[in-house]
């Protein structure tokens, strides 16, 4: 007998622990209650920074040539002296007669004569 009451009891006990885990039905109403919430915040990213572009210095408005370069100085006195080579592209060839400088001329090449100017 003693069994069966304790048996009971268990059977009790654990119907009650049941009960106390199931979900409870909704509430409509109000309790009174205050509800404190940490509202959504966005941090943005930092702006981008873009390197300034590096610094240009503009060349000197005159600058003189260097002697090593500088042309020689044309006298401009009498004729042009005849020229002793003919540049025909990229072939120089030597005259057989003497041609004032600027005249046409031509060099002896693979295809033929190749048309220059004599210096």
């Amino acid at each position: 007998m003693t069994t069966t009451r304790f048996a009971r009891f268990r059977l009790a006990l654990l119907a009650a622990a049941a009960a106390m885990l199931l979900p409870a039905a909704a509430q409509a109403y109000w309790r009174g209650g205050v509800f404190f919430a940490v509202p959504p915040f966005y941090v943005a990213p930092p702006p981008a920074y873009y390197y300034p572009p590096p610094a240009y210095y503009y060349p000197p408005a005159y600058a003189a040539p260097s002697p090593a370069y500088a042309a020689p100085a044309d006298t401009g006195s009498g004729p042009p002296a005849p020229g002793g080579a003919c540049y025909a592209g990229q072939w120089v060839c030597p005259l057989d007669r003497a041609t004032p400088s600027g005249d046409s001329c031509s060099c002896p090449a693979s295809g033929g004569r190749i048309w220059g100017r004599a210096r």
